[in-house]
């Protein structure tokens, strides 16, 4: 990887020393005051997505109840494994479509160019992270992602309560994956030590070196399983940060 110019260093380090000082509220002139978390909920339902996601979560939930409230075979233990297996693995599930779809090389199959809208609405939020509209999944893939759960969660599992059960938990997922991304995206100010983490991994990824720290809803988990989470002071600022793939003609 070529490394940056001093400049560029320099650049990136003002950059991302100032966002930290504005959201964790270091002392300094010119910065915003921080929002509460109520303010920032308020905000996080004008996007469209969240209603989306909150429609399909509520609706598997009532078809859950009512089924096992109503059918023969109600469900089973063995359904509470479902959350919990999907909350371990859903570190390694958001490391891998990140690296894989969100940041995918435009390419050119003869004459067709393979470039989804995930990606680049995914570029364009790295181009200007501080675009909130830009933190959510786009509207116009979760018309097809989120119906296209229910077809996968019906040919996945056995029964119509295990189905169900899987739905709940992947838009409860989804819908904390949203709320999370667009929380280190706002104003509000980290409080926990688990939450500063997680905000601190994703301004390095969007202000440091895209290449590193994929994980949004949490840190150093799938990164370091993959090497994706090493010290930033080892890590040399990349000139691409807000221009995904620029150097390859992108």
């Amino acid at each position: 990887m070529t490394k940056a110019s001093p400049e560029v260093e320099a650049l990136a380090a003002d950059r991302l020393a100032a966002d930290e000082q504005r959201i964790t509220g270091a002392a300094g002139p010119g910065r915003r005051t921080n929002v509460s978390l109520g303010t920032a909920w308020r905000s996080f339902l004008r996007a469209p997505s969240p209603w989306m996601i909150g429609a399909f979560l509520t609706a598997a939930v009532v078809a859950r109840v009512a089924v096992g409230l109503i059918a023969d075979d109600g469900g089973s233990w063995w359904e509470l494994a479902i959350p919990a297996a999907l909350l371990a693995a859903f570190p390694v599930i958001e490391w891998v479509i990140h690296v894989a779809i969100l940041h995918w090389r435009p390419r050119r199959v003869g004459p067709v160019q393979v470039d989804s809208l995930l990606a680049r609405k995914h570029r364009a939020h790295h181009a200007d992270p501080r675009e909130i509209p830009l933190v959510f999944i786009p509207w116009q893939a979760l018309c097809w992602l989120l119906p296209a759960y229910v077809v996968v969660a019906l040919l996945a599992l056995p029964t119509l309560p295990g189905a169900l059960s899987l739905l709940v938990s992947v838009y409860a997922i989804k819908l904390g994956y949203e709320w999370t991304h667009y929380l280190v995206h706002s104003d509000y100010r980290p409080r926990s030590g688990w939450y500063r983490s997680v905000w601190r991994n994703h301004r390095l990824h969007h202000y440091k070196n895209e290449h590193y720290w994929f994980t949004v809803t949490s840190a150093g988990t799938a990164d370091r399983l993959f090497g994706t989470y090493p010290d930033p002071a080892t890590v040399a600022t990349s000139p691409t940060v807000k221009r995904l793939h620029a150097l390859d003609g992108a």
